[in-house]
């Protein structure tokens, strides 16, 4: 009777073990960005509830806390579609776990039936006896050999199936206190989950009061719309009375270094034409050569190579600019409605960025100070230019730059300044010559 060997049992379970592997590899991929993604957002709703703290602290409702509440409802809400996205991460690991449970648990009972089934044949007669009959009555040497060999074949299996229940045992140990681990944590995200929810609904609660105080503020709210328009309209007319001045400074620079390439032309005309003239009159032939064509030093727009290489290099930085501060978004570019106002709509010639009170500001690209200034409603107001790119930043007190200075980026420029009813908030903005531009399709996504 031939013997069975535990080899391929054990292949087959390497196989399966593989395939597990993998699958718990490609979920713990999807655990880390999901962990990862978990943690930023965390982070985000400390930093809001910092600037919630700071504009709740005052005795009036404003813009600026309902601004807070709605980005914190938002943080909120995504914390909660991840820790919906972890429970299903979960049950999937769960899943996995459990199938590969069961099968240790089949390959155990398989096992242990076969090492049952020897043991019992073997207790059937005196097996030491039986192996020493079954030896000597070997009719040559060759054949004793064979079932020598045969033999401790025989035993080497019998030990082999031990070693593999072993194995076996311990691995289901393992998978059994993985699965319970996993149905700990499980109940943990939905505890979470739940905590959560119930913050998200308390701040909702207070997001429709603060709605509320500040509806009946109507007359006070358009008398703020009124004066952060005179205030942007005055800081729109200043930065492109800014832009129109470097575009004119850029043009003069270009026709003065054309108009001192023809005069150098001109004098190389005029001395091949006397070189001539003296040629002539001794019988020479003439030069014929022609004054040789500089390299314009300018680009077109009046840009030098410097500026060109930092307007290329600053329109290669698209989606990559570092926050000037840090926060969040509290005004888009753009028209938008009011977020009271029904049927108001505001403008915002760039983006506003809530923060908390005296954080530092920072320049997002290398460039030179164009300008430093005051403005009503506004603040201190520092313009920076990045060959034909220009970024804005408003509403600034303890500014520490000056105009003509070179800067690089991330280096502070100064400091958010606060307004009377609490609110820490920066005026961004991106311009392209005398255009607009969106900050948002700049900075880098958070």
């Amino acid at each position: 009777m031939p013997l069975q060997k535990p080899y391929y049992r054990c292949l087959i379970l390497v196989l399966i073990f593989t395939f597990c592997a993998s699958l718990s590899v490609f979920a713990q991929k999807t655990r880390e960005q999901l962990e990862r993604e978990k943690s930023e957002n965390q982070n985000k709703i400390k930093e809001i509830q910092n600037i919630l703290k700071q504009t709740s602290s005052q005795k009036n409702v404003n813009l600026g806390q309902l601004r807070a509440l709605n980005q914190q409802i938002n943080t909120y809400k995504k914390q909660i579609d991840l820790l919906s996205d972890d429970l299903d991460l979960l049950d999937k690991e769960l899943k996995v776990l459990e199938k590969k449970q069961q099968e240790l648990a089949a390959s155990l009972a398989k096992v242990k039936e076969e090492y049952g089934r020897m043991i019992y044949e073997a207790s059937k007669r005196n097996a030491y006896l039986n192996q020493l009959v079954f030896l000597f009555s070997s009719g040559t040497f060759n054949q004793f050999v064979l079932r020598y060999k045969y033999l401790k074949q025989y035993t080497e299996a019998r030990q082999g199936q031990v070693k593999e229940m072993e194995v076996l045992e311990a691995q289901l140990q393992s998978e059994r206190r993985r699965i319970t681990s996993k149905k700990t944590q499980q109940k943990t995200v939905l505890d979470t989950r739940l905590t959560e929810s119930t913050k998200l609904e308390g701040l909702k609660t207070k997001q429709n009061e603060v709605i509320q105080e500040l509806s009946q503020k109507e007359v006070e709210l358009r008398k703020q719309i009124a004066e952060n328009k005179r205030a942007t309209d005055f800081l729109e007319a200043n930065i492109r009375r800014i832009a129109e001045r470097e575009r004119r400074e850029r043009l003069e620079r270009e026709k003065k270094e054309r108009e001192e390439r023809e005069a150098r032309r001109k004098v190389e005309r005029e001395r091949l034409a006397r070189e001539n003239a003296e040629r002539e009159k001794k019988g020479e032939a003439a030069v014929v050569a022609e004054p040789k064509e500089e390299e314009p030093v300018v680009s077109s727009g009046g840009m030098n190579e410097e500026e060109t290489t930092l307007a290329s290099s600053f329109t290669a930085s698209q989606a990559r600019l570092p926050w000037p501060v840090k926060g969040f978004i509290s005004g888009h570019f753009g028209q938008r409605p009011h977020p009271v106002l029904k049927g108001v709509m505001v403008d915002n010639l760039g983006v506003d960025i809530q923060t908390s009170a005296g954080d530092p500001v920072r320049s997002v690209y290398d460039g030179v100070v164009l300008d430093v200034t005051q403005m009503p409603g506004m603040g201190s107001v520092v313009a920076i230019q990045h060959g034909n790119y220009m970024t804005i930043y408003a509403k600034m007190s303890g500014v520490s730059v000056r105009p003509g200075q070179k800067i690089k980026a991330r280096e502070n420029i100064g400091r958010v300044a606060t307004d009377s009813d609490g609110t820490s908030e920066l005026q961004f903005q991106i311009w392209k010559n005398t255009s607009r531009l969106n900050p948002e399709n700049w900075l880098i996504r958070r």
